[in-house]
């Protein structure tokens, strides 16, 4: 048995059982990969996936189990090679981040800026997902940290922190009727068609359930993962836009005019999560800092130890 032949299951199932997907991802050949289970099917004794034909449909029972298993050691040879890099170079290293495109688009930018020039030697991969994508990337390994909104019930099997808190602001084109509304409420935002987030990303369900709870019915005619998107087609003249706050840029979105929109939606929770047995770098610790400064080592480490309590009366900033 190989780590190699592992890292192929392992692969395949997050590629949703496509193996030409695998084999792409992987930087290898179909062929090859097929090629590779096979040997590790025979050796075991067992087949690990159903299949129909020549298409894998599924694991088995037997292949379930390994794939855990598979998973688990996966996961021991990064921290073991986390931890020789650490003694070898404090300064060199890669470092893997799953978020959504608001975060990667807005949000992280600054951070990066300062975590490169203090790391120059640091490679930063972003990878960009929905909720769900984000935490099977963290919990399978695949990256170090899950930066996300929406959805956090589905990083249960991750250390979460609380990083900030956010609202959402309303985009219109400068000769729209809303401008001279002196006071925006959900009823009148009603009687437009909206444009917004996909359910599931970027704080979208704050705003389905503050319309729910007056019971009305937004006419949401577009949505977009993007904010980018969402503010092209506000500019179309479709619909009037609602974005996370952070996604409007005073320079280059001086053609849109924003309204904040605080006392009409809940603000929402970004928080970063890792593997609990995630061994965590010195530049591991100095990233989460500058995104979050009150997420020190310490408050890091015993959240990873399972006390939760030193995050108890955190006053998180509001953007």
């Amino acid at each position: 048995m190989k780590l190699q032949q592992l890292r192929y299951l392992v692969t395949i199932v997050h590629q949703r059982m496509n193996m030409s997907a695998a084999a792409d991802a992987l930087y290898t050949s179909q062929p090859g990969v097929s090629k590779q289970i096979k040997l590790l099917e025979d050796e075991l004794g067992i087949e690990l996936f159903t299949r129909s034909g020549k298409h894998l449909t599924g694991l088995t029972e037997a292949g379930e189990a390994v794939f855990q298993r598979a998973e688990e050691v996966l996961q021991q040879v990064r921290s073991i090679r986390l931890h020789a890099a650490e003694f070898r170079d404090q300064q060199c290293g890669q470092l893997s981040i799953a978020t959504t495109h608001t975060q990667a688009r807005y949000a992280l930018p600054p951070v990066i800026r300062q975590f490169r020039q203090r790391y120059p030697n640091v490679a930063v991969q972003i990878h960009q997902g929905s909720p769900t994508q984000i935490a099977q990337m963290a919990v399978s390994g695949q990256v170090d940290f899950a930066i996300a909104t929406e959805a956090l019930e589905l990083f249960e099997d991750l250390v979460m922190l609380p990083c900030y808190r956010w609202n959402r602001s309303i985009i219109m084109p400068v000769d729209h009727p809303l401008i001279s509304v002196t006071e925006l409420t959900l009823a009148a935002i009603a009687q437009y068609p909206l444009i917004t987030y996909v359910f599931g990303f970027t704080g979208r369900s704050q705003l389905d359930i503050a319309f729910r709870q007056q019971q009305l019915q937004p006419n949401v005619v577009l949505t977009a993962t993007d904010a980018d998107v969402i503010k092209t087609y506000v500019r179309t003249g479709l619909g009037i836009g609602i974005i996370a706050r952070m996604a409007h840029d005073t320079l280059l979105d001086a053609d849109l005019i924003r309204r904040d929109v605080d006392h009409l939606f809940e603000s929402s929770l970004t928080s970063i999560g890792f593997r609990r047995s995630l061994y965590l770098r010195q530049f591991m610790y100095e990233f989460m800092v500058l995104f979050a400064p009150h997420l020190t080592a310490g408050r890091v480490a015993a959240c990873q130890r399972g006390d939760l309590s030193v995050l108890t009366g955190l006053d998180l900033p509001l953007y």
